[in-house]
Formats: C-alpha cells, sequence, structure tokens
C-alpha cells in the first residue's frame, strides 16, 4: 500500500503542515490498525481515504486520525489528500468528500492551489476563562467557543507580537477546550499579505502545537471578517513551519485556500 507524507498550505517542502495519506482499496480496516498507522506516522493527522460507488452524494470517505485520537474536522490533511488524488490522477476535477462533518469539496486550480469548502464555525461569546492568561503566557482580551465540529476555545490577544511570543503550559491548557486553543491577533502589517496571525494549541488529540490548522480558520474567518470588514482575508499560522490560508467566508460555508507539495512516498508493509 502507498503512503505519502505531504506538506500542505504551503509552495515549498519542509513548511506548512505535514500529513499522511493513504488511499485504500475499498473500505476502511478496523480502527486500532487506523490509529497505529497515524501513531506510526506520527504526524499532527494522516488520513485514510477509500473511493465510494458512482451516483452517490459523495466521490471518496474520508477519516483523519492524530497520532492519539480520530478527529471531527481536518483541514489540511484534506487538503493534502486532495492533492494526491490529483496528482496521481485518482481523481480528475472536484472531489467531494464524504466525512464526520458532512460532505466536504477540494476543488483544483489551474494554478495548482486547491479550494476546500468547510462549515463555517458557529462562534459563541464565552467569558475568557480563570487561570488560561497563565496557561497560555498573555491575557485575552475576547474569548469564543468553535462549536462541536471545531472543538476549540478561540482567544484574541492584544497584538501579533503577543501571538508571536506564546511559550504555553500545555497540559495545562488541556483544561479549556475539548481540543485545545487557537490564540489569533491582528496583523501588525498587511502590506506583508495576511490580515491576521494565528496559533494553535491541540493538546487533548495529542498535538501540542499545529504547524497549519485548516479546520481553526473556519472559526478565524467569521472571526476576522466581522473584525475587519471583508469576507475574504489571508491568515498566517505563525508556527515554527509557518503557512499561508486565503479564507473566504461565504455564509455558513467557509472557502479556504492553499497549495500542497508531496515531499515522501513509499510502502507501507503492515
Amino acid at each position: 500500500m502507498r503512503i505519502r507524507i505531504v506538506d500542505a498550505f504551503t509552495d515549498r517542502p519542509f513548511a506548512g503542515n505535514p500529513a499522511g495519506v493513504l488511499l485504500l482499496d475499498d473500505v476502511f480496516p478496523d480502527d486500532d490498525w487506523l490509529q497505529d498507522v497515524a501513531m506510526e506516522v506520527n504526524h499532527a493527522e494522516t488520513a485514510f481515504a477509500h473511493r465510494l460507488p458512482e451516483g452517490g452524494g459523495a466521490d471518496w470517505a474520508l477519516r483523519w486520525f492524530t497520532p492519539a485520537a480520530e478527529v471531527a474536522m481536518c483541514g489540511h490533511a484534506t487538503l493534502a489528500t486532495a492533492h494526491v488524488l490529483h496528482t496521481t490522477e485518482a481523481h480528475a476535477g472536484p472531489v467531494r468528500f464524504a466525512t464526520r462533518s458532512g460532505v466536504l469539496i477540494a476543488t483544483p486550480a489551474a494554478d495548482g492551489s486547491i479550494t476546500l469548502d468547510f462549515p463555517t464555525a458557529p462562534l459563541t461569546p464565552a467569558e475568557v476563562p480563570a487561570g488560561i492568561a497563565e496557561a497560555l503566557g498573555a491575557e485575552p482580551a475576547v474569548a469564543f467557543d468553535t462549536g462541536p465540529n471545531v472543538g476549540d476555545l478561540l482567544v484574541e490577544l492584544a497584538d501579533e507580537k503577543t501571538v508571536l511570543g506564546l511559550a504555553p503550559d500545555h497540559k495545562a491548557l488541556g483544561a479549556y477546550s475539548s481540543r485545545g486553543i487557537i490564540a489569533t491577533a491582528r496583523a501588525a502589517d498587511p502590506a506583508l499579505g495576511y490580515d491576521f496571525v494565528s496559533r494553535c494549541f491541540f493538546p487533548n488529540v495529542g498535538i501540542d502545537e499545529d504547524p497549519v490548522t485548516g479546520s481553526a480558520h473556519t472559526a478565524l474567518a467569521p472571526h476576522w471578517s466581522a473584525r475587519l470588514g471583508r469576507d475574504d482575508l489571508t491568515g498566517l499560522q505563525a508556527s515554527r513551519r509557518t503557512g499561508l490560508v486565503r479564507t473566504a467566508l461565504r455564509g455558513d460555508r467557509t472557502l479556504l485556500t492553499g497549495r500542497a507539495v508531496t515531499v515522501i512516498e513509499g510502502e507501507l508493509r503492515a
């Protein structure tokens, strides 16, 4: 079985967010095997996909696993899977994925980018939890619950410098949401090509800091579109690897656009 490592939300190797991608023959193996493979790959997510019968509401079934757990939504591994399908000619044109978050569509463009059509996260204002400033390393100005699909607490910080300087207590952050924390701020200089910055910490699914998080941008897009008065924005996720995500808010759907690069291809023998 072929296995690939794809860097997503980047146009160059060793940046963006790496994901394992396995295209299966027809059905998903048992969950223990899927989890073992994801633990072996040991990237933020490993995606498993198989083709569905023609004539249905989706083309491929898709699931995502971190090294510790299955997740309900993952943007970068969906982008990576769509990239593999198109570059290997396993699927031409837009691809519809059947997932735990409904049908997600990935559409390739002539310039090599891929646009994901994801549900917009419902943001609910929340009180800034007591103790989170100490765990995160900065005092949030506001906080929002991002709903069950994303499962994070989104917090806005004072400025970009504060986001870049965070050195959180990852274990302590696990107490504040089901998955983790999205920390964000307005870009210090939009002339650099991005409108907002973010960093994402997901200790409850075994990821201290995620390099680039597509699902988080379904919450960041409505948050910053409301703040900045524009529906089309670009976010920089300021992890060590970094990556850019173009967002387009379309009501209850959010479009996420980025590129991907296959960096490793090999044979899984287990």
